[in-house]
């Protein structure tokens, strides 16, 4: 337990950092308030301190706040991420060429899914997601597959975190018997799918995916996912086409990073 009550400015500061962040070259004053509830006013004076710190700038043609490369000091000392995405990249680009659909690797971190590879495009649609995007567990296939195979006392820790947050998603943190039940059906079925919620605020509707969990043993170590178009691929015919091949390059990837705890043990 902290010492002393957490300072309510400086955790706001860094909820819109955050948010700054998730939006990707979509963050206005007013989308960062849809996404954190904070007032305007606040947000803006919030905006111009992280920009006078370096962290965040305006753009000069249009009212959006961007993350600058400073904030990548942030993240100095964490490298998990490019120890497990240097094993899973060339897997992940010949899945891309395989499949013809895009997929995103994922570590859980803290609270969210932290996309660490993707196959994903530069090109017209518009779901491309560079790697470090934080995408919210419950939200996603790739955070729904992590939490159902996850240990009890991890999952417990994210559920009590995110049951704070008012994202329609996160509905299932606050519905115990409707959670268990997604996760049990997870389970069974082997696959999680996209929140519906989350794929109208993030995707128009357009989107979709299917996400299962790399593990071996007793050990989940990340997720995987396909994203498709919903007007290409319905859930049955995205199942029946994708999951054998997601399964097969998930179980790729967990033995090469089974080999590499073993070589560093």
């Amino acid at each position: 337990m902290a010492s002393y009550k957490p300072v309510t400015a400086a955790l706001r500061v860094l909820e819109v950092l955050a948010s700054v962040n998730r939006l990707y070259g979509r963050a206005t004053v007013a989308a960062i308030h849809q996404q954190t509830g904070i007032n305007k006013a606040t947000i803006v004076r919030m905006l111009e301190t992280l920009s006078e710190a370096g962290y965040v700038l305006r753009d000069a043609d249009q009212p959006v706040y961007r993350i600058t490369g400073k904030s990548l000091m942030l993240s100095a000392g964490f490298e998990r991420h490019k120890v497990f995405a240097a094993i899973v990249a060339p897997l992940l680009d010949d899945f891309r060429k395989a499949i013809g659909w895009p997929s995103d690797v994922a570590l859980f971190d803290h609270d969210a899914m932290l996309v660490i590879e993707s196959s994903r495009q530069g090109g017209p649609l518009s779901f491309n997601r560079a790697p470090g995007y934080r995408a919210p567990v419950l939200g996603t296939s790739l955070g729904l597959a992590y939490i159902a195979h996850c240990q009890e006392g991890e999952r417990a820790r994210l559920l009590e975190l995110v049951a704070k947050d008012e994202a329609p998603w996160n509905d299932l943190a606050r519905a115990p018997d409707r959670l268990e039940e997604t996760l049990t059906m997870i389970r069974s079925q082997g696959y999680a799918t996209m929140d519906p919620h989350y794929s109208r605020q993030e995707y128009d509707n357009r989107i979709d995916s299917i996400g299962i969990a790399i593990t071996s043993a007793n050990t989940v170590f990340a997720s995987i996912n396909v994203i498709y178009l919903k007007s290409a691929l319905n859930r049955e015919t995205a199942r029946d086409t994708l999951l054998g091949p997601l399964q097969k390059v998930a179980d790729q990837m967990a033995e090469k990073l089974v080999a590499q705890s073993s070589d560093q043990s």
